[in-house]
């Protein structure tokens, strides 16, 4: 039993490292991973001459960066954006285009800076899952809970969120906002996440949800084997915040 518990986290950590964007330089690595997705595989975004996908958020945001041990090259990245406490007004982006339904959650019980934002979560194609999913920046489905080969490690969206989930942590942070498919929202709350559904869907790059995720009871009440990812993740990051 022991085994299958930590094998998913020794399976990551064979073949995969996060890495917190501490330098000028590894947040460039962030946005050159997001330009390839987001501008040029998929074409979300305008193609830019710096090969750079940057907006006005990434001034207010943490990057994390997840690199193949095995070619030692970014593979994926996500970003936590953080609410200006000192800037009246200030929206975060889910807020300026969601419509909340308090009756599920309360937010205006969250101090402002208890709360942050997940966004521009992407994972470079060829680290995508299957073919048919080459129009989605990630992609998860029931197929994904089992330990496979290397480019099919199940996890690889779900490692991004875990290490924005220690990352908050690290800093306070309490609740995390999720703009995602709702099919990947429904994975998270059977692998353990406590996350709430706190608005109707929209449509942006997709049909998405706007969802709620509680940090701390998350990790005490995550899955046992997914808490042995979580806890090769939180070693990484701890590791890279020395």
């Amino acid at each position: 039993m022991r085994e299958k518990i930590t094998q998913l986290g020794e399976n990551f950590q064979k073949y995969f490292e996060i890495v917190f964007a501490k330098s000028e330089e590894q947040k460039n690595s962030a946005y050159h991973v997001r330009h390839k997705v987001y501008c040029e595989e998929l074409g979300f975004e305008s193609i830019q001459k710096d090969k750079r996908e940057i907006d006005e958020y990434d001034a207010d945001s943490l990057h994390l960066l997840l690199r193949s041990k095995k070619t030692g090259e970014f593979i994926g990245c996500t970003r936590i954006i953080f609410p200006c406490v000192n800037k009246p007004g200030y929206l975060l982006p889910i807020e300026k285009v969601c419509t909340f339904d308090n009756s599920k959650f309360d937010l205006t019980t969250i101090p402002r800076n208890k709360l942050a934002e997940v966004s521009r979560l992407a994972v470079i194609a060829d680290y995508r899952r299957r073919k048919s999913d080459s129009k989605d920046a990630i992609s998860i489905s029931p197929a994904d809970f089992s330990i496979q080969k290397e480019q099919r490690f199940p996890y690889i969206p779900v490692s991004l969120y875990l290490g924005t989930m220690k990352l908050a942590h690290i800093h306070g942070i309490e609740y995390l906002f999720v703009l995602t498919e709702k099919r990947l929202a429904q994975h998270f709350s059977k692998l353990g996440f406590d996350i709430t559904l706190i608005g109707k869907s929209i449509e942006h790059r997709g049909t998405r949800v706007p969802s709620l995720v509680c940090i701390n009871s998350s990790i005490s009440k995550m899955h046992l084997p997914l808490h042995s990812l979580y806890q090769i993740i939180a070693q990484d990051l701890e590791m890279c915040m020395k």
